[in-house]
């Protein structure tokens, strides 16, 4: 679920960019655009989506691995998160809050925050919509992609994974170069210094991916 989750959402290492699309919460027009991807890079959105899309289809496929009762929520009436609501064995339902942007959130705010109270919406419903067949193939290269980018920051921590998130969406937005980010990426990995081997990787491939050549 932590993988999904810091995969699809938002300058997460899939790739997936926030902007304003006005479509319904549903992830039709993702799987569209990752239809047409031919060379993705890591400097470019694989897909742009708005907060209730990026949530469905965390939704969606949690939902295709097997995991039961994951819907959305709405804290507010224009924005929308995703939440994972666990039945324990012999305990009260509990409902954990997916965010699959930062819209309202804080830097420390992630997996499971506590910003939002899930419970201020009476029931979450599971996402059961099929959005795509499964006879559905990605573009080879762009499910090599998302392989590669599993492999490169799957193993890194929760505070490294949200600092590339940060310069992620920086490049995605053109608040900043490839290279200053790069270098903003070495800069932290030389602050960890003897910090877990997953994290000095996480920030090392995160530098070489700012510095590669985009496909023509």
């Amino acid at each position: 679920m932590r993988l999904l989750y810091e995969a699809t959402r938002d300058a997460g290492f899939w790739n997936l960019h926030w902007t304003i699309t006005n479509q319904p919460p549903n992830t039709d027009k993702i799987w569209q655009q990752w239809r047409g991807v031919r060379n993705p890079s890591s400097l470019t959105p694989t897909a742009s989506a708005e907060c209730d899309e990026l949530s469905a289809l965390y939704a969606f496929l949690a939902g295709r691995t097997g995991v039961k009762g994951v819907g959305l929520f709405w804290p507010f009436p224009n924005h929308t998160v995703a939440v994972w609501v666990v039945h324990p064995p012999g305990s009260a339902a509990v409902r954990v809050v997916v965010p699959t942007s930062q819209i309202f959130l804080d830097v420390t705010d992630s997996f499971d925050t506590r910003k939002f109270n899930p419970w201020h919406q009476r029931s979450i419903y599971a996402y059961t919509r099929q959005d795509v067949p499964d006879s559905f193939e990605f573009p080879k290269q762009l499910f090599d992609f998302f392989l590669s980018q599993v492999d490169k920051y799957a193993g890194a921590s929760d505070s490294t994974l949200q600092q590339l998130r940060y310069l992620r969406e920086g490049i995605f937005l053109k608040y900043w170069t490839p290279e200053t980010a790069a270098q903003d990426a070495l800069r932290r990995r030389g602050d960890l210094r003897s910090g877990p081997a997953e994290d000095l990787a996480a920030f090392e491939s995160f530098t070489e991916d700012m510095r590669s050549k985009p496909l023509p």
